[in-house]
C-alpha cells in the first residue's frame, strides 16, 4: 500500500547519473504534508530470455530528512575506507611492477 501512496507525491528535482550499464536517479518528491524526502533509483536494463526482450531492474532507496546526517556520514566512511584501500592498492601493484587499472578498459571484462 506504501508504494500506491509514494506514486501520488510530486517529483519536485531531478538528476540523472549515467555510469556505465547503470543509470542513477535522484529525485526529491513532496509527501502529501509537504515534506521532502529522497528516492535513489539503481535502474540496469539487462536481457531476459524467458521474456525474449530487455528490461530494467529497479532496486530503490527511499530517505527522509531525519535519516539524511547519518545516511552522508556512512557513505562518507565507506568512500573513503575505497579510497584509502585504493591508494594502498596502487602502491603494491607499483611495487610489484603491476600495471595500473587504469590500463584496463570494459572490454578487458567483455563488457
Amino acid at each position: 500500500m506504501e508504494e500506491s501512496s509514494t506514486r501520488n507525491n510530486v517529483d519536485v528535482y531531478t538528476n540523472i547519473i549515467k555510469a556505465g550499464k547503470r543509470t542513477y536517479f535522484f529525485d526529491v518528491k513532496l509527501t502529501k504534508s509537504g515534506e521532502k524526502y529522497l528516492t535513489i533509483t539503481e535502474s540496469k536494463r539487462r536481457y531476459d530470455e524467458e521474456q525474449d526482450k530487455f528490461i530494467y531492474e529497479k532496486h530503490k532507496i527511499f530517505l527522509y530528512r531525519e535519516d539524511f546526517e547519518n545516511f552522508i556520514h556512512g557513505l562518507s566512511g565507506a568512500v573513503a575506507f575505497i579510497d584509502a584501500d585504493n591508494k594502498g592498492l596502487d602502491a603494491e601493484l607499483s611495487a610489484a611492477g603491476a600495471s595500473n587499472s587504469s590500463d584496463l578498459s570494459a572490454e578487458d571484462f567483455g563488457l
